[in-house]
């Protein structure tokens, strides 16, 4: 009996420690301002490290570090061995520790440029930013781009860690400076909550205790603020569940399973599947070890029905009393990470919850100035900035509005050739016209079209460079076509810019939008039973692969009209050539801006090696057959 009461505090303690409460915080600044010895030095001074993790640093310290020899407590944080040889934070570290008032997870994100999408990624969860400043060099670019990752991805409390005060003597007039410019810049992104520390990571000053050198600073200390601070949990109580596989292991059992996004369900609970709108009572909830009475968030789990329902992958089995909204076109905001810019009307795999859909931008209203956070003009988006979109999917899906839900309202866009995650975003609203605007059914379709005409409706994509030959080509195509009793039409790139496209440049903005609005175009040309011959430059395979999806796979060829680029200049009876090399065209294919030429088309012609009409015949010949 005597043992229980001796261990009875500490089973006591260890209660007290499993209820604690997690504040999820990112820690994030400029490339130098001290994240990772800030958080060393926190973790040292409240007694969260190990004495031979501690004595390692210090020995670590003469061979890696950047004091001088003495220690360096961002050791203690920067494990990889790139990071310790640069003296930077790389990749987003998870840190976890506590203390006995609150359990913490860290994501400690890298300062540099490029490595936002990593910032991105530590920001996307946190409850709180913890935004560090130089005292020294004061709120920086990167400072206000970071401040505005966090206010994008719904962070409504930041606290601006002021470091450094050692080497501005501790200036309460320069403090109150920065504070004062953190503040405002907070506000001005919409952040609700902002606060400010003075510290100095190196000394310890502010970190666990107040300092004597900081008399005129009566605030909270970090460590203190971090144990109290509140923040706001919009915890969704409205069930949901993202469907990300449906388990079907023999013809008796059909289950849906995933992970619980918000709110709780048990046996009984009616349920609606988004988007369908199809409705049903929950059967079972089947947890890892059974059944379970009731399920929450968090919690995966499989659900089985007491009806028969057609639910795929991507669809939200949600309450019917609070169910996601539904549309295919949205308002976003949205982060470009790669480094090839973002330009409207390319298309990309976007990937929201389990659901993925194919998508593109239309329309960038304004890019956000990272130094003043003033609303730009803007065709494109480069890496690093942050824009507010039009985003138009391929098909309907349940989503909520960011701000309600992380989960079915944040999103990522992939690049469909490299795979490559391209951008992240956050839903805002469906658009009220992508609600207004349906198909209407038509009795007269493309089959009874083209029948009538007795061919096969399909479009012919010349691609080239300019003089190597592809409106000549696909005029003798046309002609060869024509006399053999074929419907055609040949959609030329000069031509096309005489109405259509008139009000299209020759940037790699407006080339994009001019081969969007010829595939649309060549599209309904197939509906109407022709044969499509287009003879468009078409410099980007992003884009040629778009007119293929939208034209569909069966009805196009890609025929690459190949010849070297000397070749294609000394053809060139206008001169375009030699100006472009003169600097008096800008973006000339070839000179000023590039050319991809296509990998699998399914006919390749060399125009320097044979004959044109050699060439229209081959391929007369090759669809025709």
């Amino acid at each position: 009996m005597a043992m229980a009461n001796d261990t009875q505090p500490l089973i006591d303690r260890l209660a007290a420690l499993e209820s604690r409460d997690t504040l999820r915080f990112a820690m994030c600044g400029s490339v130098d301002d001290g994240k990772s010895t800030l958080l060393g030095r926190l973790l040292a001074e409240a007694g969260m490290v190990p004495d031979d993790r501690l004595a390692q640093m210090i020995r670590d310290s003469k061979i890696h570090g950047t004091q001088g020899g003495k220690p360096d407590y961002s050791l203690l944080l920067d494990g990889l061995e790139a990071e310790r040889e640069q003296g930077i934070t790389i990749d987003v570290a998870w840190r976890y520790f506590g203390t006995d008032k609150r359990a913490f997870i860290v994501a400690d994100c890298p300062g540099h440029a490029q490595y936002t999408r990593n910032m991105a990624s530590g920001t996307s969860s946190a409850e709180l930013g913890v935004v560090l400043v130089d005292a020294q060099a004061g709120v920086m670019t990167q400072t206000r781009r970071h401040t505005a990752i966090l206010a994008m991805f719904g962070v409504q409390h930041v606290l601006f860690a002021v470091n450094k005060l050692d080497l501005i003597d501790y200036d309460h007039a320069r403090y109150s400076a920065i504070e004062h410019e953190c503040s405002k810049l907070a506000h001005d992104l919409g952040i609700a909550s902002a606060d400010a520390i003075p510290v100095s990571a190196i000394n310890a000053d502010n970190l666990v205790a107040h300092s004597p050198n900081t008399p005129w600073y009566t605030g909270k200390c970090l460590l203190e603020f971090l144990e109290t601070v509140q923040v706001e949990r919009k915890v969704d109580a409205a069930f949901a569940l993202p469907v990300q596989w449906v388990n079907r292991p023999d013809h008796g059992f059909r289950g849906y399973v995933g992970t619980i996004a918000g709110g709780r369900v048990a046996p009984g609970n009616e349920i609606v599947v988004m988007p369908g709108g199809q409705r049903s009572r929950v059967a079972r909830v089947i947890g890892g070890s059974g059944d379970l009475a009731v399920a929450e968030a968090g919690q995966a789990v499989t659900l089985t029905f007491a009806d028969q329902l057609d639910v795929a992958r991507g669809d939200v089995i949600a309450d019917p009393a609070n169910p996601p909204e539904v549309a295919a076109q949205f308002a976003c905001h949205l982060l470009w990470l790669d480094d090839a810019p973002l330009l409207p009307g390319r298309r990309y795999q976007m990937k929201l919850a389990t659901h993925t859909a194919g998508a593109q931008v239309t329309e960038i209203k304004h890019r956000i100035d990272a130094d003043t956070q003033a609303r730009l003009a803007a065709t494109r988006l480069s890496a690093n900035e942050i824009g507010y979109c039009n985003l138009s999917l391929d098909t309907d899906i349940a989503y909520r509005p960011y701000r309600q839900d992380r989960r079915l309202g944040g999103f990522i866009l992939v690049d469909r050739e490299s795979n490559a995650t391209v951008a992240c975003g956050t839903l805002e609203f469906g658009l009220r016209r992508d609600r207004n605007v349906h198909w209407q059914q038509l009795d007269v379709d493309r089959a009874a079209r083209a029948k009538i005409k007795g061919q096969t409706p399909r479009c012919l994509w010349f691609t080239g460079l300019s003089g190597a030959g592809k409106s000549t080509i696909a005029n003798l195509v046309e002609r060869r076509l024509l006399s053999e009793g074929f419907h055609t039409i040949l959609l030329d790139g000069d031509n096309v810019r005489h109405g259509l496209n008139r009000d299209l440049g020759f940037t790699d903005a407006d080339r994009v939008e001019n081969i969007r609005r010829v595939a649309e175009v060549a599209k309904l040309m197939m509906d109407a039973g022709l044969v499509v011959l287009v003879s468009f430059i078409s410099p980007f395979r992003a884009e040629r692969r778009m007119a293929r999806d939208l034209i569909g796979e069966n009805g196009f060829m890609e025929v690459f009209v190949d010849a070297p680029l000397s070749v294609c200049e000394d053809r060139d009876v206008k001169g375009l050539y030699a100006q472009a090399r003169s600097g008096k065209i800008a973006n000339f294919t070839g000179i000023g801006s590039p050319y991809e030429p296509p990998e699998m088309p399914e006919i390749h012609v060399h125009s320097d090696q044979e004959a044109a009409a050699e060439s229209a015949a081959r391929i007369v010949n090759q669809i025709t057959a």
